[in-house]
């Protein structure tokens, strides 16, 4: 296949998907790491898509539900400034909800010494907190979706409904001032909405490229959010709007 040629597929695939892995594509062409590599980065130049350790993702869509392996390493800083927030506020001996997102990951890896319970419906999750002695960790039941390696599903729902938590952390792909709180995944909205629903407070973690967007699946309104936590500071009409919803703001960057 001509270059040309093979980068009209690229375009095809993760125009579909909205993300794409270097493995992937690597054995789909029977290509070097290299060659795609390099095509990859010749359509971020056009301004296509961006490239991320791993893979390439672009932002376009309001079903686009990246994979958890590329996730982890979008806007690392601001999510490990947002994690490092959150843990100031988890003392011992709360109960915690930490959805699947790549952020409530870097708050699990950051715990250390926290004597608390931890629910939580990720894979990753569990994976980094299965050797804390201090964490009473649950995992909840459902079906396991390996793009976001967590359980979802019915099972999920009906498992998370039998807790109730002091704290949730939970994210989102998008928020809008009009339509609230959502997300790309409908059964990852659910299993967010529920948790929100069974905590005493609940921190909604988002770094500041999901401000002014809307997804495809409702979470919740700001009505059920107590603290949101972003990396940089929002302007002046977030602002006003989440004083005037009641929502305590916390900007980790002033």
């Amino acid at each position: 296949m001509l270059p040309i040629a093979r980068k009209a597929k690229i375009k095809e695939i993760i125009a579909e998907k909205k993300n794409v892995t270097v493995a992937e594509l690597t054995k789909l062409f029977g290509l070097t790491e290299e060659t795609i590599r390099r095509d990859l980065k010749q359509l971020e130049q056009e301004g296509f898509l961006t490239r991320i350790y791993g893979g390439a993702y672009i932002n376009d869509g309001v079903l686009n539900d990246v994979d958890v392996n590329l996730r982890e390493h979008i806007y690392v800083e601001g999510k490990r400034k947002i994690a490092e927030k959150c843990v100031e506020f988890i003392q011992h001996g709360v109960s915690v909800f930490l959805d699947a997102s790549t952020t409530s990951l870097y708050i699990a890896r950051m715990l250390e010494n926290r004597r608390i319970t931890v629910v939580t419906n990720s894979i990753k999750i569990v994976n980094a907190l299965i050797d804390n002695p201090n964490v009473h960790l649950i995992i909840t039941g459902g079906s396991i979706s390996r793009s976001s390696m967590s359980a979802l599903g019915r099972g999920a729902l009906q498992s998370l409904g039998g807790y109730f938590f002091d704290l949730a952390f939970i994210s989102c792909r998008s928020l809008s001032r009009q339509h609230g709180i959502t997300d790309s995944n409908e059964q990852q909205a659910e299993v967010r909405r529920l948790a929100a629903e069974r905590a005493n407070r609940t921190y909604l973690v988002a770094d500041i490229t999901k401000f002014d967007r809307t997804s495809f699946a409702h979470i919740c309104g700001f009505d059920k959010i107590h603290t949101v936590v972003v990396d940089k500071p929002l302007d002046a009409e977030w602002r006003e709007f989440l004083e005037q919803q009641g929502v305590e703001l916390v900007e980790c960057e002033s």
